[in-house]
């Protein structure tokens, strides 16, 4: 699901390709979920991978490569809000501030933050194959 024809869902800012790394470098291999559930549910949240169990009905959205690091980072999405959010791409950025707790980058300072656009009608047709 990441990749059709090339074009892709989700894609990472350089900020957080960079935050990625540092946070593996003390983590190890990571994973992202976005659940859209109240509270932070609409902001990605991180987790070392295997933390977070996905279930059933979670999409994965793609297997992230980012230089410089050995494994792909897999971003999977609650399957209700990917029927809401099908028709979007997605990017990765960093904002100051804190997020939930539970997300490995909240130590830092910073919070990951979802940006998206409508995918253009080409687009759409390739991703809908």
């Amino acid at each position: 699901m990441g990749d059709a024809y090339g074009v892709s869902r989700i894609a990472l800012t350089d900020a957080a390709r960079e935050l990625l790394r540092r946070l593996t470098r003390v983590h190890g291999p990571l994973m992202f979920h976005q659940s859209g559930g109240c509270c932070d549910g609409s902001s990605p949240m991180c987790y070392p991978r295997g933390e977070f169990r996905t279930g059933d009905s979670d999409v994965l959205l793609a297997s992230l490569a980012v230089d410089g690091l050995a494994e792909r980072i897999d971003f999977w999405m609650a399957g209700q809000q990917f029927e809401r959010w099908r028709h979007t791409h997605l990017t990765v950025d960093v904002v100051p501030g804190r997020g939930s707790g539970f997300s490995v980058e909240a130590p830092e300072g910073v919070r990951f933050l979802i940006r998206s656009r409508l995918f253009s009608d080409e687009e759409q047709a390739l991703l809908d194959g």
